[in-house]
């Protein structure tokens, strides 16, 4: 029903954020992970979810279109409600619950508040293959460190690899090395390519 909603930050939390648009203020549930994005802007675009219930009519805003559809995925899971996804996109980030879901990494999803392991089971079942073909590069985004990943993978792909095998060179060569620095990274990809 609503797309997103454009206006000046009356308030914010990190919880919530209150939008004035047209001379309305319009309540908007958020995740920390919007709140630190949106944080100091006065204007502020946001993509909304609205869910009816008997009771209310209430809000959730993101700061991206990844961030909504991860939690729309979510919330389309049996047992876990709005709260419970908000809760999720708040403790980890959305590539964090991706990476997660795709390598069955119970563990990560039951140290969220409000997730047992039944639900953290089911949350897998029933995405896994759904955020698996969204997500091929899902352990990388596990790494600590990124920028030593984008940097290689640029590289690569400027000397002229495919995306596809430079990811996966870069993804071993990481997951193996403590410490690795950018040079050392491509060298190794270079070996292996």
């Amino acid at each position: 029903m609503y797309e997103f909603i454009k206006g000046t930050v009356a308030d914010l939390t990190p919880a919530s954020i209150v939008v004035e648009a047209g001379g309305v203020g319009y309540f908007i549930n958020i995740s920390l992970n919007t709140y630190s994005k949106l944080n100091g802007k006065k204007e502020v675009s946001i993509l909304l979810h609205l869910a009816v219930r008997d009771d209310a009519h209430i809000l959730y805003g993101f700061a991206d279109k990844n961030e909504r559809d991860l939690f729309r995925n979510l919330i389309s899971v049996s047992g876990v409600g709005a709260s419970t996804a908000i809760m999720m996109l708040s403790s980890l980030n959305s590539q964090e619950v991706i990476a997660a879901i795709t390598t069955e990494n119970v563990a990560v999803l039951k140290a969220v508040k409000g997730i047992g392991a039944k639900t953290a089971q089911r949350i897998i079942i029933d995405l896994k293959d759904k955020l698996g073909k969204t997500s091929e590069t899902s352990q990388i985004l596990l790494m600590p460190d990124n920028t030593i990943q984008n940097e290689a993978l640029s590289a690569l792909v400027m000397l002229g690899f495919t995306k596809k095998e430079a990811e996966k060179a870069v993804s071993k060569i990481l997951q193996e090395q403590q410490g690795p620095t950018v040079e050392s990274v491509i060298k190794q990809a270079l070996k292996r390519l």
